[in-house]
Parts: structure tokens; C-alpha cells; sequence
């Protein structure tokens, strides 16, 4: 620092406010320090700097990442998290602890390694949360416990209420009245994971605000899950003519129940993906409507809000985002005439042989596809 300074013309002190942002330096001396920086090759050292201020100038994100890893929607959380840290002048690391291993959490957290910690995947009543607020660790939160109203505790989240309530109005403003709802597995709801709980008391109200049946089915985490709860519900009599899903793995499975029945997306059904991402909906045939989880701007406010209370140990006002809508096409008018979700159901499905081996040369002719298929 002092070789920088010599060089800059400046004191050692402008040097440090560079640095720190400690107080004001002007545009031309910041470029000029800067500068001299990159002639000098200088870089801060993170240790030292960590023991001067007793701060690491590092931020937690603990998420319960499980065997398949970040789905792609948490990830545009994670990576504008990161981002925005960066550009705070502060690095985020990951902390993959489960959402019930509050011991593993809180042992990290005591070490000094972060200066705060985001929390996600929040649970109604979380360990988590519990532990590291009672050891002192500043923590914010991606998401709300059953104490929504703790005023020591800054809280971002997807606004679950509006989303729901955004998709139920997108699918009856095309006609459609029966219109079911495949949400996270069971046992979620019995954790009190938050998305679950929220999303589901959200569908159900806005669907009895609007006279109509709420059809709400849980489904386990995989494409057999989804599967398995398409499959019941186009079974069911009647049949939706509708279906949204919260659920990003059991969606690749309702796409595949969807393909394997030969249903046709919009026509016969229309399915309405939310709180994901236009990227995951562009991996199925046909591509998902979705209502875009907001990941970016959670991102940015969750690092925000934390490092609000590390600077100056208010707690900002809550922040939820709505999701926003993305037409990709498999949403349309409810059918008209004929029950198209009983014919849907009714639909032998494609047989598939695992076995057969690929063959070249014409198709006999009962195999050619029918006019509708292509």
C-alpha cells in the first residue's frame, strides 16, 4: 500500500479508502490508484485484511443440495447472489448442509469463516434459522418461516400469493375450469417446507375465490413422480383441462406422461409451469409456458438486505417478487364440446420397446403414424 501511495502521489490513508470505500475518494483519484494498482500488480491480502477488521468479507449461502444437485432455477439465485457479492466486494460460498442439520451449520458458522449467512429452502419452523440467531450469526433469509412478522430477521422470497394467484387468472382467463395443481412431495408439507405450504394454500384460495374445484396432488421429486401424478389426474373423471406444475423435476415427467398418451399441448391440455425458468421449460416437447421464478432480483436482495444489517444493523422491509410470465406456447383455450381431458386419459398410451433394436428400410403399415400424431 505505502509503494501504491508513493507511486499515486496520494496518502497511504486514500489508498485504503480506495480500497474500503471507507469515505468519499473522487472518480479521477480512485482511477489514479487503480491504476497504479495494476502497473504495481498489487492485490489485497484477504487474510491480513480479515484480522486488521475482524471481518472475512465472505457471505454463507447454506442450501440443502441433495443427490441432483442445484436445480436450474435455484441456480440463477445462487449465481446472482455470487455476482452481486463480488461487486460488494465480497465473495459467497456455499454451505450444502440439510435443511434439519442445524449442528453442521451453526459448527461453520462459529469458525468466523462468513461474515453473515443467506439462508434458503426455509421451513416453517427451521433449525437453521433458530441456531444461528441464537449464536449471534447475522443471518437473512431466501424465503419466510411461520414467524413472517420477526422483526430482527430480513426476509426475501418469491411472492407465492400473486404467483398462483397470476396462474389460476391466466388459465380461467382462456376458459379453463378444471384446472389442477401438481405441487412438491407430500412430505414436504408435513416438514412445512415454505414453497409448498405457501403455493398450495395460494392455489387453493384463489380457486374457491373463483367458484371452482381446487384438484391439488403431490408429487414426489423425480420424472416417475410426475409421471405417476399426471397420470391420476388424467384418469380422474373429470379430467383437468389444465394443469400447473411447482415442481421442477416431476415437470419433465408430466411432459413424458404427456408424449407417451399422445395428449396434445395446448389442444387437449394446457400445462403452465411456475416458480421456474424459461430454460428448464425449453427442454421439453413442446417447450412450457412458465411463470419465471424472479431468481435475479432475489439474488440481488438477499445479498442486499445482509449486508444492510452487517453495516449498519438495521433490519431493511421484507421483499417478495411476483414471478413473471413467459408464453412458450402450451397454454391455450379450454376444448371445446367433447370432455378433451376424459379423451386424453381414455388414450391407450404409445407402447415402448426398451429391447428392439433400431432397423433400417420402411415401416410396415399399421406402424406409420396417424394424421394427428405428426
Amino acid at each position: 500500500m505505502q509503494d501504491v501511495a508513493r507511486r499515486a502521489g496520494v496518502a497511504l490513508s486514500t489508498v485504503s479508502a480506495t480500497l474500503t470505500g471507507a469515505r468519499p475518494v473522487s472518480a479521477a483519484t480512485r482511477a489514479r490508484v487503480e491504476s497504479v494498482m495494476d502497473e504495481l500488480g498489487y492485490r489485497p491480502n484477504a487474510l491480513a485484511r480479515g484480522l486488521a477488521t475482524r471481518r472475512s468479507r465472505v457471505l454463507a449461502l447454506t442450501y440443502p443440495v441433495a443427490d441432483s444437485g442445484l436445480s436450474r432455477t435455484s441456480a440463477e439465485f445462487v449465481l446472482s447472489a455470487a455476482a452481486v457479492a463480488q461487486e460488494r466486494g465480497y465473495q459467497l460460498v456455499l454451505w450444502p448442509f440439510a435443511a434439519e442439520d442445524a449442528d453442521g451449520v451453526l459448527d461453520v458458522a462459529r469458525r468466523g469463516l462468513a461474515d453473515g449467512v443467506l439462508v434458503m429452502e426455509v421451513h416453517a419452523w427451521d433449525a437453521r434459522v433458530a441456531a444461528l440467531r441464537g449464536a449471534g450469526v447475522p443471518v437473512t433469509l431466501i424465503g419466510r418461516t411461520a414467524d413472517e412478522a420477526d422483526p430482527e430477521v430480513p426476509t426475501v422470497d418469491v411472492d407465492f400469493a400473486a404467483t398462483l394467484a397470476d396462474a389460476v387468472a391466466h388459465l380461467a382467463g382462456l376458459g379453463h375450469t378444471r384446472i389442477a395443481f401438481v405441487n412438491h412431495a407430500e412430505h414436504r408439507l408435513a416438514e412445512g417446507h415454505g414453497p409448498t405450504v405457501r403455493a398450495a394454500a395460494a392455489y387453493t384460495a384463489e380457486m374457491l375465490a373463483r367458484g371452482l374445484d381446487p384438484v391439488q396432488v403431490y408429487a414426489e421429486e423425480s420424472v416417475a413422480g410426475g409421471r405417476a401424478a399426471l397420470a391420476g389426474l388424467l384418469d380422474a373423471t373429470p379430467a383437468p383441462t389444465a394443469v400447473i406444475t411447482m415442481n421442477e423435476d416431476a415437470t419433465f415427467g408430466v411432459a413424458a406422461e404427456l408424449a407417451v398418451r399422445r395428449v396434445a399441448v395446448p389442444a387437449e391440455l394446457s400445462v403452465l409451469a411456475v416458480v421456474s425458468s424459461p430454460a428448464v421449460a425449453g427442454q421439453t416437447v413442446p417447450p412450457l409456458t412458465t411463470l419465471h421464478a424472479p431468481g435475479a432480483q432475489l439474488g440481488r436482495a438477499g445479498v442486499d438486505a445482509l449486508l444492510a444489517l452487517l453495516g449498519t444493523g438495521e433490519v431493511p422491509a421484507p421483499v417478495l417478487e411476483p414471478c413473471r410470465l413467459v408464453d412458450l406456447g402450451s397454454t391455450g383455450p379450454a376444448p371445446r364440446g367433447a370432455d378433451a381431458g376424459a379423451l386424453a386419459g381414455a388414450r391407450p398410451p404409445r407402447p415402448i420397446d426398451h429391447g428392439a433394436p433400431a432397423t433400417a428400410g420402411p415401416r410396415p403399415a399399421q406402424q406409420e403414424l396417424d394424421e394427428e400424431d405428426v
